[in-house]
């Protein structure tokens, strides 16, 4: 089922989802069973999938020569998709990213999907990778989420990359990402509202956001969405604070800000552990007030570690 109608027919209620990162290669699926099933009672009507380019690593020769390889820390979301879906009966959301893929390889995965009657991608462009200092399309590849939205919607509309035989058209329910605090390469805010407007007219059906700490900028985005004709659903991206170390580093990965109340009361906690109360507890009282204004699903970025967001849908669902 279509994520739009899950919410549909949810008639206000707020729902529960979360979001998975696939184990690194070599661990078994038994992880991702072991990340999902404390969650399940929560009744989430779909799970994300998390999908990571390849990065490099550097291999010395007898020579003493380095050579530049491409590797793949973390299995694909085709198959693991596949095993949700099978186990658990709800519906799965693989990633698709332009870095990493050519449009031949995208359309394989797309196809791949179709096949297993996976009805919902979320589409985006993904991170650089750790050794490049910004964004490096993959050549044969898409430079920009629009153009992978692009290749979903010609998918959609019946149009593949080469028509050799008869094709059926896809019917995939598009997601996209959105920033309440603005995306870190946008110039303004004006501006990326432009290019969220431009992904929805061209077919995106919902919009998932980045993670943010203070429901004002969810409440904002969203009334500034509306006023620029975005009117699909927006659900907020949410994850709790656990470590102290997040207060610099989900800055500076995710380009976003901490409340000066949340970061003093990190500040003054006196072990890890009271770090991790404190993150639950300014969690469970942002969902409290996001179902209030009528946020249509609860989003969580669980990082395979059910425990804190399963903390927090207790004291909500």
């Amino acid at each position: 089922m279509k994520i739009t109608e899950h919410i549909q027919n949810a008639k206000g209620k707020t729902l529960f989802s979360f979001e998975l990162l696939p184990p690194v290669k070599g661990q078994s699926i038994q992880g991702i069973y072991d990340a999902i099933d404390p969650l399940m009672e929560f009744n989430p009507p779909f799970i994300d999938v998390t999908y990571h380019r390849e990065d490099y690593i550097y291999k010395q020769h007898e020579n003493g020569l380095l050579e530049k390889v491409a590797y793949r820390k973390r299995p694909g979301t085709v198959a693991i998709c596949a095993a949700i879906m099978n186990r658990y009966k709800v519906d799965a959301v693989p990633h698709l990213i332009c870095g990493g893929f050519t449009k031949e390889e995208t359309e394989n995965a797309l196809i791949d999907l179709q096949f297993l009657g996976i009805d919902n991608v979320l589409v985006l462009r993904g991170d650089a990778r750790h050794a490049d200092t910004s964004f490096i399309p993959t050549p044969g590849g898409h430079s920009y989420a629009t153009d992978l939205l692009q290749q979903v919607v010609d998918m959609n509309n019946g149009k593949y990359l080469y028509e050799d035989h008869e094709v059926v058209n896809a019917n995939f329910c598009i997601g996209v990402a959105g920033y309440p605090e603005k995306h870190f390469e946008a110039p303004n805010l004006k501006t990326d509202f432009k290019y969220l407007k431009q992904k929805v007219d061209m077919g995106a059906e919902f919009i998932v956001t980045q993670m943010f700490f203070d429901n004002s900028k969810y409440v904002e985005f969203v009334k500034q969405c509306r006023e620029n004709g975005i009117n699909v659903p927006i659900i907020p991206g949410l994850k709790p604070i656990t470590s102290s170390k997040q207060l610099i580093n989900l800055p500076k990965i995710f380009h976003i800000d901490i409340p000066e109340d949340l970061s003093d009361a990190v500040h003054n906690c006196k072990s890890e552990k009271e770090v991790r109360e404190v993150g639950i507890e300014w969690m469970i009282n942002q969902c409290k007030e996001l179902v209030t204004v009528g946020a249509p699903v609860l989003h969580f970025y669980t990082m395979s570690n059910p425990g804190p967001t399963k903390r927090i849908a207790e004291a909500i669902f």
